[in-house]
């Protein structure tokens, strides 16, 4: 992880791969709270849960009265709320091919447009992307933009499955004191 701190307060685009349930989330968490961003939100984003037809006003927000059932207050946005912190686009391997050009322009401008307004917004942030996806097939599937890969995958850092962990015992341990099974008096049998 010190390599990956390095290149999160470097403000290089780190992506994160590995299978389901790895600890690819846990990971950019705690690389956010000992990076220098740790004073701004940890902003999560899961690309593939998100209705296609949402992606776009939760992203980049809008403003009041935009669209039909738009509040009247209007939305700040993920982007937004990430400035100053980190944002973490979850199974970004499976976002649409039309909002990966809006977001490759965000990331090559560092600025926003809510929908339906004309206010240019500058926005600071880490970006680190996870996917258990395979991008580079994704790319010559034509399912994924090449030049936001190589956008988003400027340090690609591979989580191997626990199974595959020499030290799991240690790491389940380690979890639980953190998590508080100690101080309540919980402990675990070795098995």
């Amino acid at each position: 992880t010190a390599k990956a701190l390095r290149i999160i307060n470097a403000g290089i685009a780190l992506c994160v791969t590995g299978e389901t349930g790895c600890g690819k989330e846990h990971l950019s968490q705690q690389l956010r709270s000992l990076s220098r961003w740790k004073k701004g939100k940890f902003v999560a984003i899961n690309c593939a849960a998100l209705p296609e037809n949402l992606i776009e006003s939760e992203l980049f927000g809008y403003v009041p009265g935009a669209f039909t059932g738009a509040s009247q207050k209007g939305y700040t946005g993920k982007f937004r709320e990430a400035d100053g912190g980190v944002l973490f686009l979850d199974e970004i391997g499976d976002m649409p091919l039309a909002l990966q050009t809006r977001l490759l322009r965000v990331l090559q401008e560092k600025k926003v447009t809510p929908l339906g307004g004309n206010t240019v917004y500058p926005v600071e942030f880490a970006l680190v992307c996870a996917t258990h996806q395979d991008l580079a097939l994704r790319v010559q599937q034509g399912l994924f933009r090449e030049d936001l890969c190589y956008r988003i995958q400027e340090f690609h850092l591979r989580i191997p499955p626990l199974r595959q962990w020499p030290h799991i015992d240690r790491f389940i341990l380690r979890l639980w004191h953190e998590l508080g099974g100690v101080a309540r008096q919980i402990a675990l049998t070795h098995e």
